[in-house]
């Protein structure tokens, strides 16, 4: 259940990685939906490839929306400027699983895992929190100028030995005019020095290829879901394989595995070990969950202290974090965890 390795690596990518647009443009489906009706049911995937994305799967909602205009807006304000051939085939949700989902069971069977740690502010592994600073900045270096041929596709990866970073990556999406070695001096400046502080005992790679001009759908399939560790934990902890983005809260692959970040942060938080686990599973339509499990890194149970203070039921778990409002776009890049103001991350006496 925990990471026992004194080495480990994790990752995370840029707002315009194709699978993070996808993500984007399925959570910002999912919070238009929202913003006219909170009690809509959303499905949406997104696949992106060379020039077309498609729009998939299903609402029940009185929401009155134009997901291909929602689309557009999103892939531009990324800063991708090439045009989109857009297909929509979302459909009505199945009154199969709506007829579960209307008594407040579970919107699909499936097991969810939440995990704290006590080695980093943010209860979360210090890879995880590098890896994901090194992407927002990279981003931000892009937006205000710094770095002027800086494109949206980017990845970042961090590796850690015995506590202390000791390999770096950056691959950016870059102007065909600038060379490698601009790229490089400008990232060591300007990225990896203000987040990773001294860098010279550290192995830094930048471009490994040795180019990335194109970038995005024009170079890469994008779909939903498909970074869900750089979405948790980094593969640092269990998970129980569901992707959140274009989801709404009935659905727990998202709010069960958001209600587990919750209660292991303040299983550590409130000193019941360095770090915890916590799992639940559920069977589609049922309220209850058929499994609720929590542990301590020292492999001590915490699962009676769980089950005291902790509801797990879907429409429990939606009223306490708020679960109803326009809040899913923000979350579709670096990370649904770590982040101060998310309901999921408040720290409370337990």
């Amino acid at each position: 259940m925990f990471h026992l390795l004194e080495r480990y690596t994790t990752e995370s990518v840029t707002s315009g990685h194709p699978d993070k647009v996808c993500d984007q443009i399925s959570d910002a489906i999912l919070d238009a939906c929202l913003t006219q009706d909170p009690a809509a049911r959303v499905a949406v995937e997104s696949f992106g490839s060379h020039g077309t994305l498609m729009l998939g799967g299903e609402l029940k909602t009185s929401a009155r929306i134009d997901p291909e205009h929602i689309a557009r807006d999103v892939y531009r304000d990324i800063g991708y400027t090439d045009e989109l051939k857009i297909l929509n085939t979302i459909a009505v949700q199945s009154p199969d699983i709506a007829q579960g989902v209307d008594t407040g069971g579970a919107g699909d069977q499936g097991i969810m895992y939440g995990y704290a740690t006590d080695e980093t502010e943010e209860y979360l592994p210090k890879g995880v929190v590098l890896a994901h600073a090194l992407a927002r900045r990279l981003e931000a270096l892009r937006r205000d100028g710094t770095l002027s041929w800086a494109k949206p596709d980017g990845k970042t990866q961090v590796t850690i030995d015995k506590g202390g970073v000791i390999t770096a990556l950056t691959s950016t999406q870059h102007a065909e005019d600038v060379s490698q070695e601009e790229i490089r001096t400008a990232l060591i400046e300007h990225l990896f020095t203000p987040v990773l502080g001294d860098v010279s005992d550290i192995e830094i790679l930048v471009n490994p290829t040795g180019k990335f001009v194109l970038g995005g759908f024009t170079a890469d399939a994008g779909l939903t879901g498909r970074k869900i560790m750089v979405d948790t934990y980094g593969g640092i902890a269990p998970h129980g394989g569901g992707a959140f983005s274009g989801k709404d809260s009935t659905k727990v692959d998202r709010s069960a595995a958001y209600m587990c970040r919750l209660v292991a942060k303040n299983l550590v938080a409130n000193g019941y070990g360095k770090k915890a686990v916590v799992s639940v599973a559920y069977a589609i339509g049922r309220a209850e969950p058929v499994m609720v499990e929590a542990y301590s890194d020292e492999g001590k149970s915490l699962t009676d202290i769980v089950n005291k203070h902790y509801d797990f039921k879907p429409a429990a778990i939606i009223e306490r974090l708020g679960l109803r409002k326009p809040i899913f776009r923000e979350t579709a890049a670096y990370g649904h965890f770590g982040v101060a103001g998310r309901s999921w991350e408040i720290v409370e006496k337990i």
